[in-house]
């Protein structure tokens, strides 16, 4: 038995113990106990050009050939299971008010197990009043924004992260604020230096955590929200040589996003953000600290620079009527490389999508969607696009239990 038909079968037997439990009631109970959701999702598609192998099923710019031919062939199709995903909600009453907590994870395998159809963590989270702890969306992003759409990975120019926090919320509903402390982390290119001894013993060290923070206001007509994130990134050299590449810096971001319904069946999803050592925090973006020139310095000849990013995303979604919806948009970000970067490192990336989805009954979806993504480099001159047509088929389902009162 392998790894993944181990853990499933360890998640099988932990549900069928929960429900046969004494503790779940029948749905005419009032005190809702538990929620068992998810959605089984099948994409089939037919890529015209090349995309990393491990990134085969969705749009991912910084995954783009940096060179010529650098993953093979152009034209081939591919199947998957990848987003299919199950989740699980509890509800506890206490002295303090309800204990919510989030448990959900889906199937497409990132970092070691990169391509592969395996567990993934999503929400792993517990909130009791206006406190919450644990993985989930940083406050800094906005899945509002996230449009209606087939593709799995999103829009480049989004912010979208889930991260482990503890937050605070003040104001809780449609106007909400909230503040965080997040896990720490960045990337670093070391350019068309990274291959020199001196830089092996340069290691990360985040002596504090992320600080972030949001504020929505409502409408009738939808929403605004601005959120922010402050970090303190460091790196240390640890070699014992005549070199000191030690230094420190200031991540920041500003993110301004909104909802505008115009009528029933139409929303527009709008976004913006800026700031300099934030890649960590973006969808689709490569490093956080680039290395820079320090001509004339023989003690520290490189620096560490956070790169600024800009990333704008606007997405219509439309429902035509109950059996029918479209989602259509742009979105692109673009980053500042520092001087010391290699040419062909990812300097701009679009990306667009247009779908047609049904619903011929509860609970089902089929839809078409024609992809596209676009990358340039640095300073090489190399450009390159994608473009996919993916059909997709989706089953959601959900189970609520019932606490006896």
């Amino acid at each position: 038995m392998n790894r993944l038909q181990k853990k499933s079968s360890i998640l099988l037997l932990s549900i069928t113990l929960l429900i046969i439990s004494g503790k779940l009631m029948a749905q005419d109970e009032k005190q809702k106990s538990m929620e068992i959701y998810g959605a089984i999702m099948t994409d089939v598609g037919y890529n015209f050009n090349q995309i990393d192998p491990d990134w085969y099923d969705v749009i991912r710019t910084t995954k783009l050939p940096s060179y010529k031919n650098q993953y093979g062939t152009n034209g081939n199709v591919y199947f998957s299971v990848r987003q299919t995903r199950l989740g699980f909600k509890n509800y506890f009453p206490t002295a303090l008010g309800e204990l919510k907590t989030t448990f959900e994870f889906e199937m497409f395998g990132t970092g070691d197990d990169a391509g592969q159809t395996t567990m993934r963590l999503r929400h792993a989270y517990a909130e009791l009043g206006k406190f919450g702890v644990g993985q989930y969306w940083s406050p800094f992003m906005d899945i509002d924004i996230f449009p209606n759409t087939l593709e799995y990975w999103g829009p480049v120019g989004m912010a979208l992260f889930r991260n482990i926090q503890i937050r605070y919320m003040p104001i809780q509903g449609d106007d909400k604020l909230t503040f965080a402390l997040e896990r720490p982390g960045a990337s670093a290119d070391q350019g068309k230096y990274a291959g020199r001894v001196e830089l092996q013993g340069v290691n990360p060290r985040f002596p504090v955590p992320d600080f972030s923070a949001e504020y929505r206001k409502a409408f009738k007509w939808g929403y605004v929200e601005l959120a922010g994130i402050l970090r303190y990134i460091k790196w240390e050299d640890q070699n014992n040589d005549q070199y000191d590449f030690s230094g420190d810096a200031l991540g920041w971001g500003l993110n301004l996003t909104s909802n505008i319904k115009a009528g029933k069946n139409t929303t527009f999803r709008l976004g913006v953000v800026y700031g300099e050592g934030i890649e960590n925090y973006m969808n689709d973006a490569p490093v956080d600290i680039g290395a820079k020139s320090n001509p004339g310095n023989t003690v520290t000849p490189l620096l560490g620079k956070t790169l600024p990013v800009l990333g704008i995303s606007a997405f219509v979604d439309h429902n035509w009527n109950e059996k029918f919806s479209s989602s259509l948009g742009y979105s692109s970000e673009d980053i500042t490389n520092s001087d010391a970067q290699n040419a062909n490192e990812f300097h701009r990336g679009q990306y667009a999508v247009g779908n047609l989805l049904w619903y011929p009954v509860k609970n089902v979806m089929a839809g078409v969607e024609l992809q596209w993504g676009h990358r340039e480099n640095y300073n090489d001159g190399w450009k390159t696009d994608i473009t996919k047509l993916q059909f997709s088929f989706k089953y959601n389902f959900a189970q609520a239990f019932y606490r006896k009162q």
